[in-house]
């Protein structure tokens, strides 16, 4: 495979940098770190531009926080002229490196997704008889470093974008305190100690190096295990077949592979099940011709849109603070058997604010839509 070089003088450009502001700020021009950076952009993106072609760039502090939605997870909020540098940097190394990438990895890609992860699944699921789930523990914080810096010298030789590259890995957040220390075959006592792993959930980055490091493991199981109905999103891996007990040698085979990337197969989400039983796949449950919302994701939203609505009643809240999760989440709902639930939702919880001045007419079409 030939190492891309010759990159950096695009990274840099300002043409560049002024393309990834552009991107930094879309849905986000309201928040003051947004705002101030535009007010005096020019100066911005020069002192930028230098930073970067000096070697002085250094990523600022994280903004730390945890959502809760099925689960807790740590994010790691970077400021925004990081955001911008990721960006730029994107730009110019994502599109050739994309398309080394499977067809079949669905995260973080132009065209592709969770729809269209969900629709290939059922597509398969009409073809093969049993499915095989899997998915990597911790996959974020297990990310090793090392790993991850040979990877990317594997695709890359340009020196400059490999030091920023490798600036960006070094400076994320710390692994919480809490963390397990994880062995593989070969390791010594200390070596959990000594090799950082994780890169932090939140950055533009990781989304992009998560699906670059396992990318030859996609290609491995495709090319080497012969694995024709297999796809993954992010560390969410499927492969389908009608040979049971094969899929069984696969799981195996597949969780040795993972341990010499320093990754573990979660030990309750890795399971073979029939097609016509319905997969739990990307926030649906998937039938050959038919999909389910998932419970918990219509109680999580039914409890966000009535605080939606007392933020609004009460002026703490305007439009523009919810809409887009709310056009979000329906564009999530309708490629489901939702449309009763949608029309139930909408109708009960109402927004209003003052006398007689109701807000919910943009999402009457998205209500009334048809299912996919």
């Amino acid at each position: 495979m030939k190492r891309l070089g010759g990159l950096w003088p695009q990274v840099v450009a300002f043409d560049n940098l002024l393309l990834a502001f552009r991107k930094a700020r879309r849905g986000k021009r309201r928040r003051p770190p947004v705002a101030a950076f535009e007010l005096n952009l020019e100066k911005e993106l020069l002192t930028l531009q230098r930073e970067l072609a000096a070697g002085d760039y250094w990523p600022g502090e994280y903004r730390l926080f945890t959502i809760y939605e099925r689960k807790p997870r740590l994010i790691a909020a970077a400021p925004f002229r990081d955001r911008v540098v990721h960006h730029a940097l994107l730009n110019i190394i994502e599109p050739p490196l994309d398309r080394r990438f499977i067809f079949d990895s669905y995260a973080c890609r132009a065209g592709k997704g969770t729809h269209a992860a969900v629709a290939r699944y059922q597509a398969w699921a009409r073809r093969y008889s049993y499915a095989l789930k899997m998915d990597i523990a911790r996959y974020f914080p297990s990310i090793d470093h090392g790993l991850l810096k040979e990877k990317l010298r594997h695709c890359l030789k340009d020196r400059q974008v490999l030091a920023l590259l490798d600036r960006i890995i070094d400076c994320g957040p710390p692994a919480p305190d809490d963390a397990d220390l994880l062995y593989f075959p070969g390791d010594d006592l200390f070596t959990p100690v000594e090799r950082r792993a994780g890169i932090p959930i939140g950055n533009l980055t990781s989304q992009f190096l998560a699906n670059l490091y396992l990318d030859g493991f996609d290609h491995w199981l495709k090319e080497t295990l012969g694995a024709k109905a297999y796809l993954r999103y992010v560390d969410d891996m499927v492969i389908l077949g009608d040979d049971k007990p094969r899929l069984h040698e696969l799981r195996l085979q597949v969780a040795e592979k993972l341990g010499r990337e320093r990754l573990r197969l979660h030990p309750r989400k890795a399971h073979i099940v029939p097609v016509d039983c319905g997969l739990d796949l990307l926030g649906y449950t998937v039938f050959q011709d038919r999909r389910r919302l998932r419970n918990d994701n219509g109680w999580r939203f039914v409890r966000k849109l009535r605080g939606f609505a007392k933020g609004y009643a009460s002026g703490r809240l305007d439009w523009e603070d919810f809409n887009p999760a709310v056009q979000s989440w329906l564009g999530h709902a309708r490629h489901a058997d939702t449309e009763g639930l949608r029309k139930t939702l909408f109708s009960r919880i109402v927004f209003r604010r003052g006398a007689g001045h109701t807000a919910a007419g943009g999402w009457c079409a998205a209500v009334r839509g048809t299912t996919t």
